[in-house]
């Protein structure tokens, strides 16, 4: 494998081509290892950026590809559609609150953001709303690279900030500070509540992940706050996006993080595991009033939404999930995570311990250089990318206790060399 080529001509996510950092040259994937071009193995303890929740190279998956590739690969679903679409359309609205009634498909998670916050701007414009022109939305989130997702993203924390002259400029209230099980206080809510009655005029939605902040913080809070929040805006009359990117499709132990809390929101984003981790696809859910009171067309069509092959895998993973035991895989995870990290808590770098259903976190003091920590790990066959001062694992949901335990053993290994 041409590594050199690599390093001198092509991107990685978020790295200079003057300082590339090291990358790991992978052959081939199967069940949760990641087998290197060296004869390494890894446990693939990220997923893949959370999204191969059956691992690779699953068999009912792949034919799922290959049957879809004989007949198939490729549509413009502009005047056109196809079976793929509608089974998976069928299937995304089965598994979803009844009142969302509607699915927009897109190419990805921040094209999704983008259609979501398109969505509800042209909601409010055709209703005659034009003082409306801001979302409303929390610290430490985020949504995604493109401009209008990284204008609801953190401006100041966030991995954004040098294209704050080119955002728009939205309302940002801090993130939610009650933890998960944590009793709620109506003080949470003040500073959300304050901009909301101040500003709901000019309002066109709130947007935030619930109940998980992903790459933002891995913060997880209470589905109080979820509660309160859809309350607020019914009372104001003012749209509620949930980015559930991240973690729709059992990541949370709820098949969507929006039932923690039992309510739904007027649009929802769904991306990452959506395909199992095959082939990029998002979906954007809305309730009957948001696609009635479009009324016109919908001003949003990327080339390959809906994607047959897309669509096709799409439908496979979520019959996959559904028919396998996930929530009870998902839980003992859940209860072996909380077990084996709870010694990581009272290591001196380490600020908080912090799992919920197959997510895991350890927050460090202050951010720090992950490039040894993640070597190391790699010779201790994990896969791991931490970032700022955040360690963090989301394996997939087939991964069995050993396996598990390698990682969580190696991560305290690992991080004990850190003292």
């Amino acid at each position: 494998m041409d590594t050199q080529f690599d390093q001198a001509h092509l991107w990685h996510p978020y790295t200079s081509l003057t300082k590339p950092t090291k990358t790991y040259p992978v052959d081939s994937a199967e069940g949760i290892y990641l087998n290197l071009s060296d004869g390494r193995q890894l446990i693939d303890a990220m997923s893949s950026w959370w999204c191969c929740i059956h691992g690779y190279n699953h068999p009912v998956l792949n034919a799922a590809v290959v049957k879809q590739l004989n007949q198939m690969s490729h549509v413009m679903f502009g005047g056109l559609t196809h079976q793929p679409a509608i089974e998976l359309g069928k299937q995304l609205l089965a598994i979803t609150d009844e009142s969302l009634d509607a699915v927009f498909f897109a190419d990805s998670g921040s094209v999704a953001v983008e259609v979501a916050m398109k969505m509800a701007a042209q909601y409010c414009f055709e209703q005659g709303l034009s003082k409306k022109h801001r979302f409303l939305t929390f610290s430490k989130g985020y949504h995604g690279d493109t401009f209008g997702a990284m204008s609801v993203c953190d401006p100041h924390t966030g991995m954004h900030h040098k294209f704050s002259k080119l955002l728009h400029q939205h309302i940002f209230v801090q993130a939610p500070e009650c933890g998960f099980e944590q009793a709620w206080e109506q003080r949470y809510l003040a500073e959300f509540e304050q901009q909301i009655v101040e500003h709901h005029e000019s309002i066109i939605a709130v947007i935030f992940e619930p109940i998980v902040q992903g790459a933002g913080g891995m913060n997880f809070y209470s589905p109080a706050y979820l509660q309160q929040v859809r309350s607020l805006c019914d009372r104001y009359d003012v749209l509620l996006i949930f980015d559930e990117i991240a973690t729709g499709f059992g990541r949370t132990g709820k098949l969507f993080a929006y039932q923690h809390a039992a309510v739904v929101p007027d649009i929802l984003c769904l991306g990452k595991s959506l395909t199992g981790g095959y082939m990029t696809l998002s979906a954007v859910l809305t309730q009957r009033k948001v696609a009635d009171g479009i009324g016109t067309a919908f001003m949003h069509g990327p080339t390959f939404m809906a994607n047959p092959l897309a669509c096709a895998v799409a439908a496979a993973s979520i019959r996959l999930l559904l028919e396998s035991d996930w929530q009870n895989k998902v839980m003992r995870i859940e209860r072996q995570l909380l077990k084996e990290l709870e010694v990581n808590r009272h290591h001196p770098l380490v600020k908080d311990v912090r799992v919920l259903g197959a997510i895991a976190v350890i927050e460090l003091h202050e951010p720090m250089d992950w490039s040894a920590f993640q070597e190391a790990m790699v010779d201790r066959g994990v896969w791991v990318r931490p970032f700022m001062q955040l360690l963090y694992v989301m394996p997939p949901f087939i991964i069995e206790p050993a396996e598990l335990t390698h990682i969580t053993q190696s991560l305290t290994i690992t991080l004990n060399e850190l003292k």
